[in-house]
């Protein structure tokens, strides 16, 4: 309660304080069913849609402004992934300097993404909802000047019906019914003209907020995806520098162990492994990694049981053209369709899909003809364990294996 002396005469805290109580009397006059009351259900409808139009409008709001703390949250995250991944990047390896370009264009394009919803899509919510209290305390207002006019009414009415009339009395509650009676309906007008028109406005408001937002994120992700997708050619890239340079370590492995043999033993320099020149398959199945064979690795290690093993490849190899012989001479019958030629597997490739075929070393495939040829990729064929075909003749057991695993026979 306001001080007297502070700006509030006595005489006015005095019809302040009557004004409640006449207000309070009224209202429970009013409950008691002893006094009429002023109603208007068109405008009690309205009031209704403001007060469901004002708590959607908050919950937006808060939900907005929970989605920008996600975001930060979000660019937070990825700026310490960014700056970790500049920190580990060397710098003789490939692409230092547009990886560092990407953690600032990523940094910044986060930025941009916050600061544009947080300037056309919250702060016009904002200004959107600044309205609200204002109504809010009119329409409290008009309640207030509803029950003044309705007091007003029933003091003049009271007046006139009793059986003393004071003239005075009934000319001066006259002149505050009319006085009430016109300060209500002004603002009863008003907040008429007002409510409608705000109700309808909700749907341009939400229009306007969510196509905004739509718009900042299908930006945001395009320009996203671009970056990421220069993020995924700089690891490819450096994966192939990285592979080349182990390629060129076991090369030069390679050379100084052939020399150091071909120097101490100039017979078994002819019989030095060969590298394995192996075309990676297509991007849908994983490069297979072979291990050595055993009788690579025993090369490697024991050089000087070389004429041994060149008697084992020859045996190996009269026995192979045997077999092929017999293949190949063989009648139609004995041969699968679509039959080409027939290799030897020289590594062990485990099968990683339900179409591939499992390896071991020296295990013979009948090779076989794709039954559509575009579905043939690069660096493999397809084809049948010979052993399976000669128990069972048939090429239901097909699979495809990487051509490097194996020799032709």
């Amino acid at each position: 309660m306001a001080e007297i002396g502070k700006g509030v005469t006595a005489g006015k805290l005095a019809i302040s304080v009557q004004k409640r109580l006449t207000r309070a009397q009224e209202k429970v006059m009013q409950k008691l069913g002893k006094a009429d009351e002023t109603r208007d259900v068109a405008f009690e409808e309205m009031v209704a849609n403001f007060n469901k139009q004002m708590t959607e409008g908050g919950k937006l709001q808060k939900d907005l402004k929970a989605y920008l703390v996600a975001v930060k949250t979000m660019h937070d995250a990825s700026r310490r992934l960014q700056d970790c991944l500049a920190d580990m990047y060397e710098p003789e390896w490939f692409g230092k300097e547009e990886m560092d370009a990407l953690t600032e264009d990523t940094d910044t394009l986060w930025l941009d993404y916050h600061q544009s919803i947080t300037d056309k899509s919250l702060t016009s919510l904002d200004s959107y909802l600044t309205q609200f209290p204002d109504i809010k305390a009119r329409i409290a207002k008009r309640d207030r000047k509803m029950v003044d006019f309705d007091s007003a009414r029933h003091h003049f009415s009271s007046l006139q019906k009793g059986k003393k009339k004071d003239e005075a009395k009934i000319a001066k509650a006259e002149e505050e019914l009319g006085r009430a009676q016109k300060i209500f309906e002004e603002l009863n007008v008003e907040l008429q003209d007002e409510l409608p028109s705000l109700w309808d406005n909700r749907v341009g408001v939400y229009v306007n907020t969510f196509q905004g937002l739509a718009g900042h994120q299908e930006k945001f992700h395009g320009e996203m995806n671009k970056l990421s997708q220069n993020l995924n050619d700089i690891m490819s890239k450096l994966e192939e520098q990285r592979e080349q340079k182990k390629g060129a370590t076991a090369a030069a492995k390679t050379g100084e162990g052939a020399k150091s043999e071909e120097t101490n033993h100039s017979e078994s320099a002819s019989s030095a492994p060969k590298v394995v020149q192996r075309p990676g398959p297509p991007p849908s199945r994983p490069p297979p990694r072979p291990m050595p064979s055993p009788d690579q690795r025993q090369q490697r290690v024991d050089p000087v049981e070389d004429e041994a093993s060149v008697s084992d490849v020859n045996t190996e190899s009269s026995t192979t053209t045997t077999q092929q012989s017999e293949v190949t001479n063989g009648s139609d019958g004995d041969l699968p369709p679509g039959f080409l030629y027939k290799v030897k597997a020289v590594h062990e490739y485990a099968a990683t899909d339900g179409d591939e075929l499992e390896l071991k070393i020296g295990d013979d495939v009948l090779v076989l003809a794709f039954d559509n040829p575009d579905e043939q990729d690069d660096g493999w064929l397809v084809g049948v364990q010979e052993s399976h075909w000669v128990q069972n003749k048939d090429i239901s057991a097909k699979g495809v294996f990487p051509e490097n695993f194996t020799q032709k026979v």
